[in-house]
Protein backbone atom coordinates (compact mmCIF):
# COMPACT_ATOMS: atom_id res chain seq x y z
CA UNK A 1 0.00 0.00 0.00
CA UNK A 2 1.31 3.30 -1.08
CA UNK A 3 0.45 7.00 0.68
CA UNK A 4 -0.77 9.08 -2.38
CA UNK A 5 2.11 10.28 -4.74
CA UNK A 6 2.79 14.03 -5.02
CA UNK A 7 0.37 15.47 -7.95
CA UNK A 8 1.16 18.51 -9.33
CA UNK A 9 -0.09 21.64 -8.09
CA UNK A 10 -1.74 22.07 -4.58
CA UNK A 11 -1.86 18.64 -2.93
CA UNK A 12 -4.31 17.32 -0.67
CA UNK A 13 -2.72 15.72 2.37
CA UNK A 14 -5.98 12.72 2.62
CA UNK A 15 -7.11 11.14 -0.99
CA UNK A 16 -10.38 12.13 -1.99
CA UNK A 17 -12.81 9.90 -0.09
CA UNK A 18 -10.40 7.99 2.54
CA UNK A 19 -11.73 8.10 6.19
CA UNK A 20 -9.49 11.07 7.64
CA UNK A 21 -9.35 8.33 11.30
CA UNK A 22 -8.38 5.51 9.26
CA UNK A 23 -5.73 7.47 7.36
CA UNK A 24 -4.51 9.21 10.49
CA UNK A 25 -3.96 5.66 11.97
CA UNK A 26 -2.17 4.66 8.80
CA UNK A 27 0.27 7.80 9.06
CA UNK A 28 0.80 7.24 12.74
CA UNK A 29 2.50 3.74 12.14
CA UNK A 30 4.20 5.06 9.34
CA UNK A 31 5.93 7.73 11.36
CA UNK A 32 6.88 5.34 14.20
CA UNK A 33 8.21 2.64 11.65
CA UNK A 34 10.47 5.92 9.85
CA UNK A 35 11.49 6.98 13.26
CA UNK A 36 12.60 3.55 14.33
CA UNK A 37 14.42 3.48 10.94
CA UNK A 38 12.38 -0.02 10.64
CA UNK A 39 10.29 -1.22 7.33
CA UNK A 40 6.95 1.53 6.81
CA UNK A 41 4.20 -0.07 5.84
CA UNK A 42 3.33 2.27 3.54
CA UNK A 43 5.68 5.22 2.07
CA UNK A 44 5.18 8.70 3.16
CA UNK A 45 3.80 11.57 0.16
CA UNK A 46 6.78 12.52 -2.15
CA UNK A 47 6.63 16.21 0.06
CA UNK A 48 6.72 14.56 3.30
CA UNK A 49 9.26 11.54 2.79
CA UNK A 50 11.52 14.60 1.05
CA UNK A 51 11.07 16.83 4.67
CA UNK A 52 11.48 13.94 7.10
CA UNK A 53 14.93 13.30 5.66
CA UNK A 54 15.57 16.88 5.70
CA UNK A 55 14.75 17.11 8.83
CA UNK A 56 16.48 14.47 10.24
CA UNK A 57 19.78 15.15 8.56
CA UNK A 58 19.32 18.71 10.60
CA UNK A 59 19.23 17.24 13.69
CA UNK A 60 15.59 17.88 15.08
CA UNK A 61 14.24 15.79 17.62
CA UNK A 62 11.06 14.31 16.93
CA UNK A 63 9.60 14.53 20.62
CA UNK A 64 10.93 18.24 21.33
CA UNK A 65 11.30 20.07 17.68
CA UNK A 66 14.18 22.48 17.31
CA UNK A 67 15.83 25.08 19.73
CA UNK A 68 14.21 28.72 18.86
CA UNK A 69 13.32 31.02 21.21
CA UNK A 70 11.53 33.14 18.49
CA UNK A 71 11.47 37.12 18.10
CA UNK A 72 11.14 39.48 21.05
CA UNK A 73 8.65 41.99 20.48
CA UNK A 74 10.69 44.55 18.64
CA UNK A 75 12.10 42.09 16.11
CA UNK A 76 8.68 40.81 15.42
CA UNK A 77 7.48 44.40 14.59
CA UNK A 78 10.57 45.27 12.48
CA UNK A 79 9.52 41.78 10.45
CA UNK A 80 6.15 42.82 9.78
CA UNK A 81 7.02 46.06 8.43
CA UNK A 82 9.73 44.88 6.37
CA UNK A 83 8.45 41.30 4.98
CA UNK A 84 6.46 43.06 2.60
CA UNK A 85 2.58 41.36 3.22
CA UNK A 86 1.42 43.97 5.51
CA UNK A 87 0.43 45.89 2.05
CA UNK A 88 -1.69 42.49 1.45
CA UNK A 89 -3.06 41.28 5.08
CA UNK A 90 -6.55 42.40 4.40
CA UNK A 91 -6.32 40.22 1.06
CA UNK A 92 -5.35 37.51 3.18
CA UNK A 93 -7.77 37.18 5.78
CA UNK A 94 -10.90 38.62 3.73
CA UNK A 95 -10.16 35.80 1.67
CA UNK A 96 -10.10 32.83 4.45
CA UNK A 97 -12.33 34.46 6.42
CA UNK A 98 -15.05 31.38 5.30
CA UNK A 99 -12.84 28.86 6.47
CA UNK A 100 -12.21 30.18 9.99
CA UNK A 101 -15.74 31.87 10.49
CA UNK A 102 -16.58 28.78 12.38
CA UNK A 103 -13.97 28.76 15.14
CA UNK A 104 -12.30 25.32 14.39
CA UNK A 105 -8.95 26.56 12.26
CA UNK A 106 -6.67 29.98 12.72
CA UNK A 107 -4.96 32.08 10.15
CA UNK A 108 -1.44 32.42 10.00
CA UNK A 109 0.89 34.53 8.06
CA UNK A 110 4.58 33.59 8.50
CA UNK A 111 7.54 35.81 6.75
CA UNK A 112 10.20 33.96 4.28
CA UNK A 113 11.98 32.49 7.43
CA UNK A 114 9.03 31.28 8.99
CA UNK A 115 8.78 33.30 11.83
CA UNK A 116 4.80 33.73 12.53
CA UNK A 117 4.35 37.42 11.69
CA UNK A 118 0.16 37.49 12.77
CA UNK A 119 -2.53 34.77 13.31
CA UNK A 120 -6.21 34.96 13.81
CA UNK A 121 -8.92 32.71 15.04
CA UNK A 122 -10.91 32.33 17.79
CA UNK A 123 -9.93 32.33 21.40
CA UNK A 124 -10.77 28.62 21.95
CA UNK A 125 -8.21 27.56 18.71
CA UNK A 126 -5.91 30.19 19.50
CA UNK A 127 -5.56 28.36 23.17
CA UNK A 128 -5.02 25.12 21.40
CA UNK A 129 -2.03 27.08 19.13
CA UNK A 130 -0.52 28.28 22.02
CA UNK A 131 0.18 25.05 23.61
CA UNK A 132 1.81 23.99 20.46
CA UNK A 133 3.92 27.37 20.44
CA UNK A 134 2.65 28.45 17.33
CA UNK A 135 2.52 31.90 18.42
CA UNK A 136 3.32 35.18 16.70
CA UNK A 137 7.51 35.29 16.62
CA UNK A 138 7.63 31.82 16.61
CA UNK A 139 9.87 30.06 14.22
CA UNK A 140 7.86 27.73 11.94
CA UNK A 141 10.81 27.00 9.54
CA UNK A 142 11.79 23.00 8.91
CA UNK A 143 15.06 23.30 11.01
CA UNK A 144 12.63 24.69 13.73
CA UNK A 145 10.09 22.20 14.19
CA UNK A 146 10.21 19.75 11.26
CA UNK A 147 7.62 18.89 8.53
CA UNK A 148 4.59 21.61 8.62
CA UNK A 149 2.89 23.27 5.86
CA UNK A 150 4.78 27.23 6.57
CA UNK A 151 8.31 25.22 6.49
CA UNK A 152 7.79 22.66 4.07
CA UNK A 153 6.27 25.26 1.68
CA UNK A 154 9.11 27.47 2.05
CA UNK A 155 11.06 24.51 1.17
CA UNK A 156 9.22 23.43 -1.27
CA UNK A 157 8.01 26.47 -3.18
CA UNK A 158 4.62 25.08 -3.62
CA UNK A 159 1.48 24.85 -1.73
CA UNK A 160 1.63 22.11 0.72
CA UNK A 161 -1.31 20.59 3.19
CA UNK A 162 -0.01 18.69 6.77
CA UNK A 163 -1.69 16.27 8.46
CA UNK A 164 -1.69 14.34 11.49
CA UNK A 165 1.74 12.06 11.50
CA UNK A 166 3.02 13.39 8.87
CA UNK A 167 4.33 16.59 10.96
CA UNK A 168 7.38 15.41 12.19
CA UNK A 169 7.45 16.62 15.69
CA UNK A 170 4.73 14.29 18.05
CA UNK A 171 3.01 16.97 19.45
CA UNK A 172 1.66 17.93 16.24
CA UNK A 173 0.30 15.23 15.72
CA UNK A 174 -3.13 16.35 16.61
CA UNK A 175 -2.98 19.25 14.27
CA UNK A 176 -3.40 20.17 10.24
CA UNK A 177 -2.37 22.95 8.35
CA UNK A 178 -2.12 24.11 4.87
CA UNK A 179 0.00 26.83 3.68
CA UNK A 180 0.91 28.29 0.47
CA UNK A 181 3.89 30.72 -0.71
CA UNK A 182 3.29 33.82 -1.57
CA UNK A 183 6.02 35.54 -4.16
CA UNK A 184 7.40 38.65 -4.81
CA UNK A 185 5.83 39.35 -8.10
CA UNK A 186 8.70 41.52 -9.30
CA UNK A 187 11.25 38.89 -8.31
CA UNK A 188 9.78 35.31 -8.17
CA UNK A 189 10.89 35.41 -4.60
CA UNK A 190 8.86 33.93 -1.72
CA UNK A 191 8.06 36.61 1.07
CA UNK A 192 6.20 34.23 2.79
CA UNK A 193 3.54 31.71 3.69
CA UNK A 194 -0.49 31.77 4.17
CA UNK A 195 -1.27 28.76 6.37
CA UNK A 196 -4.75 27.59 7.95
CA UNK A 197 -4.36 25.26 10.76
CA UNK A 198 -6.53 23.47 13.13
CA UNK A 199 -7.43 20.23 14.93
CA UNK A 200 -6.67 17.06 12.85
CA UNK A 201 -10.21 16.84 12.60
CA UNK A 202 -10.81 19.65 10.70
CA UNK A 203 -8.95 18.31 7.60
CA UNK A 204 -10.60 19.19 4.51
CA UNK A 205 -9.04 18.00 0.47
CA UNK A 206 -10.03 21.23 -0.70
CA UNK A 207 -8.34 24.06 2.11
CA UNK A 208 -5.46 23.80 0.43
CA UNK A 209 -6.52 24.52 -2.61
CA UNK A 210 -8.43 27.78 -1.58
CA UNK A 211 -5.44 29.15 0.75
CA UNK A 212 -3.13 28.81 -2.75
CA UNK A 213 -5.67 30.47 -4.59
CA UNK A 214 -5.70 32.77 -2.03
CA UNK A 215 -2.00 33.48 -1.89
CA UNK A 216 -2.05 34.09 -5.38
CA UNK A 217 -4.54 36.89 -5.16
CA UNK A 218 -2.11 38.35 -2.71
CA UNK A 219 0.61 38.11 -5.52
CA UNK A 220 -1.76 40.14 -8.24
CA UNK A 221 -2.50 42.67 -4.95
CA UNK A 222 0.96 43.49 -4.61
CA UNK A 223 1.66 43.55 -8.80
CA UNK A 224 -0.83 46.26 -8.67
CA UNK A 225 0.47 48.19 -5.34
CA UNK A 226 3.94 48.26 -6.92
CA UNK A 227 2.35 49.18 -10.14
CA UNK A 228 1.02 52.66 -8.75
CA UNK A 229 4.03 53.33 -6.64
CA UNK A 230 5.98 53.31 -9.66
CA UNK A 231 3.44 55.77 -11.02
CA UNK A 232 3.54 58.41 -8.26
CA UNK A 233 7.12 57.93 -8.44
CA UNK A 234 6.80 58.67 -11.92
CA UNK A 235 5.11 61.68 -11.52
CA UNK A 236 7.46 63.68 -9.20
CA UNK A 237 10.52 62.25 -11.28
CA UNK A 238 9.73 62.92 -15.15
CA UNK A 239 9.61 66.67 -14.49
CA UNK A 240 12.91 66.61 -12.76
CA UNK A 241 14.13 64.72 -15.10
CA UNK A 242 13.18 67.32 -18.40
CA UNK A 243 15.24 69.93 -16.24
CA UNK A 244 18.64 67.92 -15.94
CA UNK A 245 21.16 68.64 -19.07
CA UNK A 246 23.04 65.22 -18.22
CA UNK A 247 22.32 62.00 -17.74
CA UNK A 248 20.12 60.78 -15.33
CA UNK A 249 17.23 57.91 -14.61
CA UNK A 250 14.64 57.47 -11.38
CA UNK A 251 14.22 54.63 -9.11
CA UNK A 252 12.36 53.71 -6.36
CA UNK A 253 13.68 52.30 -3.17
CA UNK A 254 14.21 48.98 -4.67
CA UNK A 255 16.07 50.09 -7.42
CA UNK A 256 13.14 49.38 -9.94
CA UNK A 257 13.22 52.11 -12.73
CA UNK A 258 10.61 54.34 -13.49
CA UNK A 259 12.07 57.07 -15.72
CA UNK A 260 15.48 57.53 -17.94
CA UNK A 261 16.65 60.55 -19.54
CA UNK A 262 19.55 59.80 -21.95
CA UNK A 263 20.50 56.38 -20.10
CA UNK A 264 20.35 53.30 -21.75
CA UNK A 265 16.78 51.65 -20.54
CA UNK A 266 17.22 48.93 -17.70
CA UNK A 267 14.18 47.49 -15.55
CA UNK A 268 16.32 47.65 -12.42
CA UNK A 269 19.05 49.42 -11.13
CA UNK A 270 21.94 47.55 -8.39
CA UNK A 271 21.83 49.86 -5.41
CA UNK A 272 23.73 49.79 -2.24
CA UNK A 273 22.02 47.97 0.99
CA UNK A 274 21.26 51.39 2.05
CA UNK A 275 21.69 54.06 0.18
CA UNK A 276 22.11 57.69 1.47
CA UNK A 277 22.40 61.04 -0.47
CA UNK A 278 25.26 62.26 -2.52
CA UNK A 279 28.21 60.12 -4.68
CA UNK A 280 28.06 56.81 -4.89
CA UNK A 281 29.19 54.18 -7.64
CA UNK A 282 26.78 52.11 -9.14
CA UNK A 283 27.08 49.14 -11.60
CA UNK A 284 26.74 49.71 -15.16
CA UNK A 285 26.87 53.76 -14.96
CA UNK A 286 29.78 54.55 -12.33
CA UNK A 287 29.84 57.54 -10.41
CA UNK A 288 26.57 58.86 -9.27
CA UNK A 289 24.97 61.62 -7.14
CA UNK A 290 21.80 60.39 -5.25
CA UNK A 291 19.11 62.89 -4.66
CA UNK A 292 15.82 61.79 -2.56
CA UNK A 293 12.51 60.84 -4.28
CA UNK A 294 9.40 60.32 -2.46
CA UNK A 295 9.48 56.53 -2.56
CA UNK A 296 12.78 56.15 -4.36
CA UNK A 297 15.87 58.44 -5.88
CA UNK A 298 16.73 60.78 -8.76
CA UNK A 299 19.87 59.10 -10.00
CA UNK A 300 22.27 61.52 -11.89
CA UNK A 301 25.40 60.42 -13.66
CA UNK A 302 28.14 62.33 -12.28
CA UNK A 303 30.31 64.23 -14.52
CA UNK A 304 34.40 64.77 -14.25
CA UNK A 305 33.42 68.45 -12.94
CA UNK A 306 30.86 67.75 -10.83
CA UNK A 307 30.48 67.50 -7.17
CA UNK A 308 27.87 65.33 -4.51
CA UNK A 309 25.55 68.07 -3.17
CA UNK A 310 23.63 67.82 0.08
CA UNK A 311 19.91 67.94 0.65
CA UNK A 312 18.17 70.09 2.63
CA UNK A 313 14.87 69.51 4.38
CA UNK A 314 12.46 72.12 5.71
CA UNK A 315 9.73 71.17 7.98
CA UNK A 316 7.04 73.58 8.24
CA UNK A 317 4.96 73.27 11.82
CA UNK A 318 3.66 76.40 12.08
CA UNK A 319 0.37 75.12 12.03
CA UNK A 320 0.78 71.51 13.94
CA UNK A 321 -2.33 69.88 12.81
CA UNK A 322 -0.73 70.43 8.95
CA UNK A 323 3.05 69.86 9.37
CA UNK A 324 4.43 70.11 5.78
CA UNK A 325 8.27 68.71 4.92
CA UNK A 326 9.85 70.03 1.74
CA UNK A 327 12.93 68.61 0.64
CA UNK A 328 15.21 70.29 -1.69
CA UNK A 329 18.85 68.87 -3.66
CA UNK A 330 20.52 70.24 -6.83
CA UNK A 331 17.77 68.99 -9.23
CA UNK A 332 14.87 70.78 -7.62
CA UNK A 333 12.25 69.86 -5.18
CA UNK A 334 9.32 68.07 -3.48
CA UNK A 335 6.59 68.17 -0.60
CA UNK A 336 4.85 65.93 1.43
CA UNK A 337 2.82 66.08 4.37
CA UNK A 338 4.11 64.05 7.23
CA UNK A 339 1.98 63.38 9.75
CA UNK A 340 2.01 65.51 13.28
CA UNK A 341 3.44 62.25 15.09
CA UNK A 342 6.18 61.85 12.44
CA UNK A 343 6.68 66.10 12.21
CA UNK A 344 7.32 65.55 16.07
CA UNK A 345 10.15 63.29 15.18
CA UNK A 346 11.55 65.05 12.45
CA UNK A 347 12.08 67.99 14.61
CA UNK A 348 13.21 65.94 17.74
CA UNK A 349 16.34 64.58 15.53
CA UNK A 350 16.83 68.06 14.65
CA UNK A 351 17.17 68.98 18.25
CA UNK A 352 19.80 65.96 18.84
CA UNK A 353 22.09 65.95 15.59
CA UNK A 354 24.06 63.35 16.98
CA UNK A 355 21.20 60.61 17.44
CA UNK A 356 18.18 59.26 19.59
CA UNK A 357 17.99 55.96 20.68
CA UNK A 358 14.94 54.25 20.68
CA UNK A 359 14.53 54.33 24.27
CA UNK A 360 14.96 58.27 24.34
CA UNK A 361 13.17 58.66 21.86
CA UNK A 362 9.85 57.19 23.43
CA UNK A 363 10.87 58.95 26.91
CA UNK A 364 10.50 62.06 25.07
CA UNK A 365 7.67 61.71 22.81
CA UNK A 366 5.64 59.79 25.08
CA UNK A 367 7.13 60.19 28.36
CA UNK A 368 7.87 56.27 29.15
CA UNK A 369 11.06 54.70 28.13
CA UNK A 370 9.14 51.47 27.04
CA UNK A 371 7.28 52.53 23.86
CA UNK A 372 10.22 51.28 21.81
CA UNK A 373 8.18 49.53 19.69
CA UNK A 374 5.79 52.12 18.45
CA UNK A 375 9.10 54.51 18.08
CA UNK A 376 10.28 51.76 15.94
CA UNK A 377 7.57 50.97 13.86
CA UNK A 378 7.14 54.72 13.49
CA UNK A 379 10.45 54.80 12.27
CA UNK A 380 10.14 52.72 9.77
CA UNK A 381 7.43 53.39 8.37
CA UNK A 382 8.81 57.45 7.97
CA UNK A 383 12.24 55.64 6.30
CA UNK A 384 9.69 54.30 3.59
CA UNK A 385 8.83 57.89 2.38
CA UNK A 386 12.20 59.39 2.99
CA UNK A 387 14.95 56.30 2.63
CA UNK A 388 18.17 56.81 2.92
CA UNK A 389 17.92 60.38 4.61
CA UNK A 390 17.58 58.78 7.57
CA UNK A 391 20.04 56.46 9.39
CA UNK A 392 19.16 54.25 12.90
CA UNK A 393 21.66 53.28 15.33
CA UNK A 394 21.14 55.62 16.57
CA UNK A 395 18.30 57.04 14.85
CA UNK A 396 19.43 60.38 13.21
CA UNK A 397 19.96 62.62 9.97
CA UNK A 398 21.71 60.67 7.53
CA UNK A 399 25.27 62.51 6.60
CA UNK A 400 24.87 64.94 4.08
CA UNK A 401 21.29 66.41 5.01
CA UNK A 402 20.24 69.46 6.51
CA UNK A 403 17.57 69.91 8.50
CA UNK A 404 15.09 72.67 9.60
CA UNK A 405 12.36 72.84 11.61
CA UNK A 406 9.87 76.20 11.35
CA UNK A 407 8.04 77.20 14.09
CA UNK A 408 5.49 80.00 15.49
CA UNK A 409 8.30 80.32 18.27
CA UNK A 410 11.34 80.31 15.54
CA UNK A 411 12.98 78.07 13.19
CA UNK A 412 15.57 75.41 14.60
CA UNK A 413 18.13 74.04 12.17
CA UNK A 414 20.43 70.52 12.42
Amino acid sequence: MTVSEVQPGPEPAIPAGDDPRHYAHLLSTVYDAAMAGEKMPARPRTVIGESWDRVLDAGVDPDTGGADGGLDAADLESRRLDSGLSVVLEDLTRGLDSVIADGDNILVVADSAGHVLWRSGAPRVMHHADRLGFVEGANWGENSVGTNAIGTALISGHAVQVFSAEHFVRTHHAWTCAGAPVRDPRTGTVLGVVDVSGPAATIHPTTVALVDVVAKLAEARLRDHHRRCLDQLRSVAAPMLARLDGPALAVDTDGWVVAVDAVAPRPRLVMPRHPGPGRVWLHGLGECDLDPLPGGWLVRVAEDDTSPSGTMLDLDWRDPRAPSLTVSGATGSWTMRPSPRHAEILALLVEHPAGRSAAQMSRQLFGVDDRTITVRAEMSRLRKHLGGLLAANPYRFADGVTARVDRDQGSVAR
